[in-house]
């Protein structure tokens, strides 16, 4: 698998904080993805309605998986096909490298697949002499900086544009180095230029897949490049790599996600391309691979089924929970440590390598809810993220100054009274001392919260629940 570096979040988010091109770059998420999906959703009356569609499909074929799963692997057999099972990641690499050294393959083209990344498959075809090439144009300028994606649908959203225009420089380098990249136009001209001859050269073509249909053996791709249909119809053999949770039944639920889809991931009514592959290319199709595999890839998540982390399973990848979140939005995706980012990774992440590895994650959130809600499948991630720090915590694993911290609240918690006695005793002292100043800029223990800003000191009237039991458990009255 990729290298997991989860356990020191604290300090990759401490180094993001500081990175003033990162920064600057995250600054432009809120209009290219949370205002666009604002947008998209207003002009869909019917959003909220096809999300439940889309979350109860999920639901269905997540409680009939081994079925579908089945079905599709039938389907895709009777189509010419040919369906790979896969436990762990070194199947799934050694699966793939089968294949390409029997068709003696010496160039892989890659479409976007957020499981190749999982598995480290780049890594591991450089180790066995081929050369993987990453056709998406941001999974390009990453590979050109060996980095890894820091979004799950625009992976060099962390770079800036004379950033790419440096790493062409670097790379190309028989370009004429005095070349002009100053235009968006001018960087991608010179991506599509250096990337066409190798989608013609290329042995084997690899994609990740959006859905896999259980009614037809088919798997499609939801894209806004044209780099995945030449990834997967010019090349030898298409290998499809995608996880288990992928499959639907019908061509008509992947249809209704669909509408959800590209609505919460980029604000559009639909991609530009959505591919549809079944089979390798017959005797009278004018192009198509000479071979189609699928590989399915479980990783732990069949351990994930009839557990509090089901739910997690819809995910359909389209980083809205990223977009929205506010952690994500102030350090990036590279200081989660591995690759999946944001909410859905703080959730994602410790199910598959383990709590042990993974633990910091759920503790990166605010708990806005923000994620649960833009999330086009209403996967509930804060309720799954409390289960995870509640593992941690009956692990022993965590810092022990949160630890102990964690039991001195529950003990005053589980005794009401000493509680409130407590809460309004601190209120008045932070009362009086804070009258006429509004705000302390320092208080002992609280360290944290004023070292990036003011605590307001309390205002007349009590605690939030002196006031509640003042009224009677009922709210104020309207002015």
């Amino acid at each position: 698998m990729q290298d997991v570096k989860t356990g020191t979040f604290i300090a990759n988010a401490r180094v993001a904080l500081q990175d003033e091109n990162l920064q600057v770059a995250l600054t432009k998420m809120k209009t290219g993805f949370v205002d666009r999906r604002s947008e998209a959703r207003a002009r869909l009356p019917e959003f909220d309605q096809i999300r439940d569609q889309a979350r109860d499909i999920k639901n269905h074929t997540l409680a009939h998986l081994d079925f579908y799963l089945e079905r599709f692997e039938r389907k895709v057999t009777e189509q010419g096909g040919h369906v790979h099972w896969c436990s762990t990641p070194e199947d799934a690499r050694q699966t793939i490298l089968d294949i390409c050294r029997r068709l003696d393959a010496k160039t892989v083209t890659k479409g976007k697949t957020m499981i190749a990344e999982e598995i480290g498959l780049n890594d591991f075809f450089e180790e066995n002499g081929i050369e993987p090439i990453e056709t998406d144009l941001g999974e390009y300028i990453i590979q050109l900086r060996k980095e890894p994606p820091s979004h799950i649908i625009a992976p060099a959203v962390h770079v800036l544009k004379h950033e790419v225009a440096e790493a062409f420089v670097e790379k190309h380098v028989e370009r004429d180095p005095e070349r002009s990249l100053e235009e968006p136009r001018e960087l991608l001209d010179e991506a599509r230029d250096e990337l066409r001859q190798k989608f013609l050269d290329a042995d084997v073509g690899v994609t990740g897949a959006n859905f896999l249909i259980a009614e037809t053996g088919t798997s499609v791709i939801v894209t806004n490049e044209g780099n995945g249909d030449l990834t997967q119809t010019i090349p030898k053999a298409h290998i499809v790599l995608a996880s288990l949770e992928k499959v639907v039944p019908t061509l008509e639920d992947a249809s209704t996600i669909q509408r959800v889809l590209a609505r919460s991931a980029t604000g559009q009514e639909a991609s530009v391309y959505t591919t549809f592959s079944t089979g390798p290319r017959r005797p009278d199709d004018p192009d198509g691979p000479g071979e189609y595999h699928v590989v399915l890839l479980d990783n732990e998540r069949s351990k994930m089924i009839g557990t509090e982390f089901q739910e997690m399973l819809r995910c359909i990848r389209c980083g809205a929970c990223l977009n929205h979140c506010p952690v994500y939005n102030s350090v990036g995706g590279h200081a989660y440590g591995w690759v999946y980012p944001g909410p859905m990774g703080s959730v994602l992440t410790p199910s598959l390598i383990g709590v042990e590895e993974a633990g910091h994650l759920p503790n990166a959130s605010s708990f806005c809810g923000r994620c649960e809600e833009v999330c086009p499948m209403r996967i509930p991630l804060p309720k799954m993220m409390r289960h995870l720090r509640e593992r941690e915590f009956d692990r022993g694993l965590g810092s022990q100054s949160v630890r102990t911290g964690i039991r001195m609240w529950a003990f005053y918690v589980k005794r009401p009274g000493l509680y409130r006695a407590l809460a309004n005793l601190k209120f008045s002292i932070l009362g009086f001392l804070g009258r006429g100043k509004g705000r302390f800029r320092w208080l002992p223990g609280a360290g944290g919260w004023t070292k990036y800003r003011d605590f307001p000191a309390p205002q007349p009237g009590g605690t939030f629940q002196a006031q509640w039991y003042e009224r009677g458990g009922a709210r104020s009255p309207k002015p």
